[in-house]
């Protein structure tokens, strides 16, 4: 079942609450089955029983039913009395109930008119016609009606059908749920994206095939059949797909990989059948599955222990209709996903998915770029850099960015502030890294100390180190489960030099030298540095080949490669990276410490800084060591950057000015 996208309109349509339907149902059910058609209690007997009691004057209202060719008479108190006697077991006391009646089957309504007549009684009496025969008919029947239709609505809502109008219900399961956006339905398109310039590329090209096929198919060629968009999560991938639904002004059916998955066997296969089926006829279109990996995954492992296996049958189907026996021209497959390790190789193969557009964590100018297209919203001050926050937020991906934008807002808010300020960014870029704030936390001065001694310390050895993260702020402040926190802005390199890895390491590792050399004691507040250098340890000598002893070797994992090995080397070899990577720890901490014993003055007037302000930043640093002596990387390719663009604006001037000056000499002349 393809379900329309419908556009405009801000209406929604009341839906009755589901547990209120229930309760009703079942309210209808239970008062239908405990009501026995009055509020007494009725005795059968015989016609002579029934004639005799007549006799005797005991019934006070008799009802004969002609179709039936019954009779049903009211007792009277003495008479009920005596036929309708109950003790209770808990009271030990009589109880009588407030009407009691008796029914007999009567031979004919002519014998009955008889014998009522020479009894003698006063009881009144009430002919039924035969209708009343449907009504106690019908009256049987709606328990079981009502059950039906209670059923139907149960599975109607299982199969996803409620409320869908014609088409929902457990009898269309095997339709697929894509919806279906028509031309310019949507209104994102790729100015929407910022960033990404590579991936937009290749997706505009895509574009490019459904509106002019015949700009490339002249020359022999084929439209690409599908693309696999690959990448972090919160990079932009389904952002993009929404780009190529609002630019590519053909139908667009959107639907998520585990829309295919059901309990029921065979239903994901004819999910599948039934998509294709449906893009043939709106061809050309596009399929965009979200989140393929939730069907697309290797098949062969994990087999249910020879039972069937769902998932991989829908699969089958899947890599049957994207390219098998029969051909789907002018439908392009889109697919996104973050794991694409672990997809079936003849999903990724070329004539199914052609192209993998890996879309990567922006960098430092994509990331500027996001900023602006968040920011167009906020009411934000003079004070804010947008430069600034695109290098405090290394590693963010297009969605972390968006929440740092949103969380700013609410915390000027939170403020009674009217605008938003650059501090305000800046807590919510602590927030989003380091959790909330608790300033409310126990601590004694002794600790405080020693905190601040620690932070202080990494600070001062990356000040001094050429290849450490330039400094943005210190703080002893707790936030989450952190005492205190160094903030750096992180190098974005694409390759890492020995040197760099190991300045790292010396500066991570300032804050236990620092407790050590000027408390005489370590603590355990340096436990998450220790892991971080203790991993890239073991990274450069495993891994990099940056060991002395064990120099270009990569003693990688071989276990997925198929040849069965989980260590590909000796313990001999498996002791001597232990000894060196034990050895690169040890230097770079005897170094960290001869740093802090040479800066000692400095360290202790910006450990008494920290005492007095909690929070210092760059300034403060500079203005007691003086100015770093190196550039960051960072800063050399902005200036880089705004070097060339200055340039290529006075070209653009000087050509501009050019054709002016000839014309104005042409005049004169």
């Amino acid at each position: 079942m393809i379900e329309q996208k419908k556009t405009g309109g801000s209406g929604r349509p009341f839906r009755f609450n589901e547990l209120w339907i229930y309760a009703i149902i079942l309210a209808i059910l239970g008062g239908l089955f405990l009501w026995d058609g009055g509020f007494g209690e009725n005795k059968d007997m015989s016609w002579n029983e029934f004639r005799q009691m007549m006799n005797q004057g005991a019934f006070t209202q008799i009802t004969v039913d002609r179709g039936e060719k019954t009779a049903t008479a009211q007792l009277n108190k003495r008479a009920a009395d005596s036929l309708f006697t109950h003790r209770s077991p808990v009271l030990g006391r009589e109880q009588k109930r407030i009407e009691y009646t008796v029914k007999t089957q009567i031979p004919t309504v002519d014998r009955f008119a008889e014998a009522y007549d020479t009894s003698g009684t006063t009881a009144k009496v009430a002919y039924k016609e035969e209708s009343s025969r449907w009504i106690s008919l019908t009256a049987n029947i709606v328990p079981f009606i009502i059950i039906a239709l209670f059923w139907i609505y149960i599975f109607r809502r299982s199969s996803g059908g409620a409320g869908g109008g014609v088409g929902g219900g457990i009898f269309n399961i095997s339709k697929s749920k894509a919806q279906l956006y028509e031309k310019e339905s949507t209104s994102v398109t790729f100015n929407d994206v910022a960033g990404l310039h590579e991936a937009k590329v290749e997706i505009e090209e895509i574009v490019h095939f459904l509106k002019n096929p015949a700009k490339y198919t002249q020359l022999g060629g084929k439209i690409p059949k599908g693309a696999l968009l690959v990448g972090p999560p919160g990079t932009g991938k389904t952002l993009l797909a929404k780009a190529v639904a609002g630019e590519a002004h053909v139908p667009f059916f959107s639907l998520a990989g585990s829309d295919f998955v059901e309990m029921f066997v065979g239903v994901g296969a004819s999910r599948v059948r039934d998509l294709f089926k449906t893009a043939k006829e709106k061809a050309p279109c596009i399929i965009f599955i979200d989140e393929i990996d939730a069907v697309g995954r290797a098949r062969g492992r994990n087999n249910n222990l020879g039972g069937n296996d769902e998932r991989e049958n829908t699969l089958n189907q899947l890599l049957t209709e994207m390219d098998g026996f029969g051909t789907n021209s002018g439908i392009i497959v889109l697919a996104a996903t973050n794991r694409a390790d672990i997809l079936d190789a003849a999903l990724l193969r070329a004539g199914r998915f052609d192209r993998q557009i890996y879309v990567d964590l922006p960098d430092v100018h994509d990331r500027k770029e996001i900023f602006l297209v968040h920011l167009r919203p906020l009411k934000i001050d003079e004070s804010v850099d947008v430069d600034l926050l695109a290098r405090r937020t290394p590693g963010f991906s297009g969605a972390d960015i968006a929440n740092i934008c949103n969380e700013a807002a609410l915390i000027a808010a939170r403020a009674g502030k009217e605008f938003i300020s650059r501090d305000d960014f800046m807590n919510a870029v602590d927030r989003v890294v380091g959790g909330l704030e608790k300033k409310n936390k126990m601590t004694t001065e002794e600790e405080r100390h020693s905190i601040a001694l620690h932070e202080a310390g990494h600070a001062t050895v990356s000040w001094f180190l050429q290849y450490a993260n330039p400094l943005v702020k210190v703080t002893i402040v707790p936030r989450g489960k952190a005492l205190g926190a160094a903030w750096y802005l992180p190098e974005e390199r694409q390759i890492t030099t020995t040197q760099a890895l190991r300045d790292q390491m010396c500066a991570t590792l300032a804050g236990r030298a620092a407790e050590e050399v000027f408390l005489g004691r370590i603590s355990t507040g340096a436990a998450n540095d220790l892991e971080h250098t203790t991993k890239t340890a073991y990274a450069m000598v495993a891994y990099y080949g940056m060991s002395d002893k064990l120099p270009n070797v990569n003693y990688y994992d071989m276990q997925g490669d198929g040849y069965g090995l989980t260590k590909p080397y000796s313990d001999r070899t498996a002791e001597l990276i232990d000894e060196e990577a034990r050895e690169i720890v040890r230097v770079e901490y005897e170094r960290a410490k001869e740093l802090l014993r040479e800066h000692a003055e400095g360290l202790k007037t910006l450990t008494q800084l920290l005492l007095d302000r909690e929070v210092i930043y760059t300034e403060d640093v500079e203005h007691i060591f003086g100015k770093r002596p190196w550039v960051s990387r960072t800063d050399k390719m902005i200036l880089e950057r705004e070097e060339k663009n200055q340039e290529k604006e006075q070209g653009q001037e000087q050509e501009s000015t050019t054709p002016t000056t000839d014309t104005e000499a042409t005049s004169n002349e």
